[in-house]
């Protein structure tokens, strides 16, 4: 067998994502905005993980069984607790996929990534759920109940056609959902302007109508929890609606009967008070012969006293980021309350606090919590039980009285397409972008006179290569033209950075992909014209109204 070059293997290894596994860290930055309705960009992936807490979707890759290749492939890049999805996943439990989509438009080649995600994850065992956001499409965008009767129609014709399975899924637009109304007029009454205000740049100017479609966004989101039971959800959204995530995860707590935490005496901790705490109690009761009544809180502020939080990271770009840099602020009023509390015992303990549990619900957890326990005004300790027990127990007393029980959901991150025309990917720019309905011709000539990154000569490409990480055709085959095909993604990037491919060859091989792929498409879209037609979706809108943004 012969052996690659170190070159050409590492070319071949880096093929494996759409950039080449680099970070693109030489690409200048500009400021992290994600803001739901406007145009869609991002100047640099890291920024998001440090500004918005957005996770690297690399850390949890290796537990996902059996990943979609956008997932492999680097182009999903970020995550919200996807664990939780993963473990599901590879345990056979329940689990659930949701997005939705607003019908501004025709669905183009960027939304795909959305649908392949959703119908993956229904191929996996998940509950999926396809919505169509045309309450937010009238308000904030000013979209007629007949453009969007129109637009909803294509969307789902395009998802049916892609494979998502109706009969084992739900499809349905915000306007005729009344759960997820009901759950919106819920969740609203725990949101406020000024967090809209802060989280969107709302203002006096804003409409009402906007602001209410963003609740009902949230209560999309929390939906697959409703049907059946509270269960791990993923959302498959590209890095701009993250603040429709972060608030739908702010939400489902605030709405939650009881907050659980860990404990360790009668005084309250913050995370960071907590982890240096439970450093000391570790430390403490290696030593005691019953650490249940032999570590106190004055002994564990004296350990803490001449205990030195690691310093923070001189190299993290933001200090409030750095775990080590809690620490350090934290240990003073740790110090404080540990030696308020004198000769108290120091005991782990889980501790249910009453956030908006009715008294039935609050009588009914103190009676549900075996061994040792201690009952106060609002919260309730409990000494035998794990932080999951206590977790599990918190949520089944919840749902019997009444409460929703929601998990906080989940979220992964796509990048955005580069434009065919270089930039941004822009539906009002037809020649950056390919529609699903596009003539399979237009789609192969759009593709033909696409940007690239080749050089400026066939010499100087074939003796400097190409530069595939900067290249819109070369996305197209890493998104959808090699599809599961890696072996495809990794030729065609290896020819390219090694000078062995043109670009007019490579471009007419994706063109004549992508005009196979549409004519695929557009059939498969004409024979779910009937499965469409026989679900229960209304798609002539008797709605009326003029919408909000113009």
């Amino acid at each position: 067998m012969d052996e690659d070059t170190p070159e050409e293997a590492a070319a071949a290894e880096a093929a494996a994502r759409p950039d080449g596994g680099t970070e693109r860290a030489d690409e200048p930055a500009e400021d992290v905005a994600l803001d739901p309705w406007g145009s869609a960009s991002v100047g640099d992936y890291a920024d998001l993980f440090a500004e918005f807490g957005i996770e690297a979707f690399d850390d949890v890759a290796d537990d996902v069984p059996d990943p979609h290749y956008l997932m492999r492939r680097g182009v999903i890049f970020g995550h919200r607790e996807y664990d939780a999805v993963a473990e599901a996943m590879a345990n056979d439990e329940p689990f659930a996929a949701l997005s939705g989509f607003m019908p501004t438009g025709d669905p183009h080649i960027g939304h795909k990534l959305v649908f392949d995600e959703i119908i993956w994850h229904q191929e996996q065992g998940g509950d999926a759920f396809g919505l169509i956001a045309d309450l937010e499409a009238h308000s904030a965008r000013g979209m007629s109940w007949d453009e969007i009767d129109e637009h909803a129609r294509s969307y789902l014709l395009s998802l049916l056609a892609l494979g998502f399975d109706p009969e084992d899924g739900e499809l349905y637009r915000q306007s005729d959902n009344r759960a997820v109304q009901d759950l919106a007029f819920e969740l609203g009454s725990k949101a406020n302007f000024s967090e809209f205000e802060a989280i969107y740049g709302f203002d006096g100017e804003t409409n009402v109508s906007h602001m209410q479609s963003v609740v009902t966004q949230t209560a999309d989101i929390l939906y697959p929890q409703l049907v059946d039971e509270p269960k791990p959800t993923v959302i498959p959204v590209g890095p701009d609606q993250d603040p429709h995530v972060r608030l739908t995860r702010d939400l489902a707590t605030r709405v939650r009967y009881f907050k659980v935490t860990e404990a360790f005496a009668s005084f309250e901790l913050d995370d960071a008070e907590r982890r240096l705490v439970r450093a000391a109690y570790d430390a403490l009761a290696a030593d005691a012969d019953d650490p249940e009544t032999d570590v106190r809180c004055e002994d564990a502020a004296a350990w803490l006293a001449e205990y030195e939080p690691p310093e923070p990271d001189a190299d993290v770009d933001d200090p409030a980021s750095d775990p080590a840099s809690d620490l350090v602020d934290a240990k003073p009023t740790a110090l404080d309350k540990l030696r308020a509390g004198g000769k108290e015992p120091l005991r782990p303990r889980v501790r249910f606090f009453d956030r908006n549990a009715t008294d039935e619900a609050f009588e009914a957890l103190i009676e549900a919590v075996d061994g040792e326990k201690r009952v106060f005004e609002g919260h309730v300790d409990a000494f035998d039980l794990t932080r999951e027990e206590a977790e599990s127990l918190a949520r089944e007393v919840e749902i019997a009285h009444d409460g929703f029980g929601f998990r906080q959901p989940s979220s992964i991150y796509h990048r955005f397409m580069t434009g065919l025309t270089g930039g941004k990917m822009s539906s009002s720019i037809p020649a950056s972008h390919i529609s699903l309905l596009d003539d399979p011709e237009d789609g192969y000539d759009k593709v033909k006179a696409a940007t690239t990154g080749g050089r400026d000569t066939a010499e100087e490409q074939r003796e400097l290569g190409g530069e595939a990480d900067e290249c819109p055709v070369y996305e197209l085959y890493a998104y959808l033209l090699a599809g599961d095909d890696d072996g495809l993604a990794k030729e065609v990037y290896s020819e390219c950075v090694n000078g062995e491919r043109l670009c007019g060859g490579c471009k007419e091989q994706a063109a004549e992909l992508m005009r196979e792929f549409l004519e695929d498409h557009q059939e498969k879209r004409a024979e779910a014209e009937a499965v469409l037609d026989d679900l229960d979706i209304d798609l002539d809108s008797d709605r009326r109204g003029t919408g909000g943004e113009h």
